[in-house]
């Protein structure tokens, strides 16, 4: 999982230089992780990118990135989860820009416990971020701009397909996420809108640091449950939203782009899942190193 590109090299996306060229993408939690690596795929294709997130520094971080790599970056300090803050950012941004041509609805968080032990403001906090806050910034970019304008919305919700066991309150709003996108995908298709969603299985990504020590062999394990036999990278979800927000997905919308390895397919009693270390490499499934900056999470380093 070790990146195969150095800084300088460049993100190697696997889209056309110029695919975003004059386009203004907004991604949310884009100073860290998938939206990090998304972020920088967007620039290197040529669009104005506008990362939002609630801690300041790591979108300054990711911003002189984008810079040092000869992109086009801005940034906004928000909590998606507050109204008011979604409904001046974006008029914000409408203001400096004309118009928000994408938004990549990745903003998302939760912790690890069971469902017996979630409080009421635990619940409420992750739905509020996961699934509330998505729909405020997804409403907001419509109706300031997307609904005069047109647009592609892709939402992030994650492999919660039969049961998202430890995280009961995640897999609530990621399924709430996945219907939203589908009615907003038929309200909105009048307007020249099209909304989609990816869901990401196991990714390690720089999230998994935020995990306690005790779940580390636990993360370590899960690969043995992937089809595929590993985990996926950032790189290989960013060129998923790369492509729903293309043109070559004009015709794609109330849809959900899974990347998992096939691992909602896994059946007890089939016997073996996990794919060996000698297929793990064959060109069909070996790992899409794009991200020149990628940084392996620190529980398999």
């Amino acid at each position: 999982m070790s990146p195969s590109n150095s800084p300088h090299q460049g993100y190697r996306s696997v889209f056309a230089p110029g695919l975003m060229a004059g386009r203004v993408v907004v991604v949310t939690g884009g100073g860290s992780g998938i939206g990090r690596c998304t972020a920088h795929e967007l620039a290197q294709l040529g669009a104005h990118v506008v990362l939002v997130g609630r801690k300041l520094q790591k979108l300054q971080d990711t911003a002189a990135e984008i810079v040092s790599d000869g992109g086009r970056v801005s940034f906004h300090s928000c909590d998606i989860r507050d109204e008011a803050a979604v409904q001046a950012l974006v008029t914000a941004i409408v203001v400096a820009h004309g118009r928000i041509d994408g938004l990549v609805n990745n903003a998302g968080g939760q912790y690890m416990t069971p469902l017996e032990k979630i409080s009421a403001k635990g619940w409420q906090a992750v739905i509020d971020t996961n699934l509330t806050g998505g729909f405020l910034m997804a409403r907001e970019c419509y109706v300031q701009s997307m609904e005069a304008h047109g647009g592609a919305v892709v939402n992030i919700v994650a492999d919660m397909w039969g049961s998202m066991p430890g995280m009961g309150h995640s897999g609530a709003a990621r399924a709430g996420m996945v219907n939203f996108t589908e009615t907003a995908a038929l309200e909105w298709a009048r307007s020249g809108v099209r909304v989609n969603a990816v869901a990401p299985g196991y990714i390690a990504s720089s999230g998994m640091d935020h995990y306690p020590a005790e779940a580390g062999p636990m993360l370590r394990e899960m690969r043995t449950t992937v089809p595929l036999g590993r985990f996926g990278n950032e790189a290989e979800t960013s060129a998923a939203i790369v492509f729903l927000l293309s043109p070559a997905a004009s015709f794609i919308s109330g849809s959900v782009l899974r990347v998992d390895g096939a691992r909602p397919q896994v059946r007890m009693g089939w016997g073996q899942v996990a794919a060996s270390l000698d297929v793990q490499s064959r060109d069909a499934v070996k790992p899409f190193e794009g991200f020149h900056r990628y940084v392996v999470p620190k529980v398999f380093a």
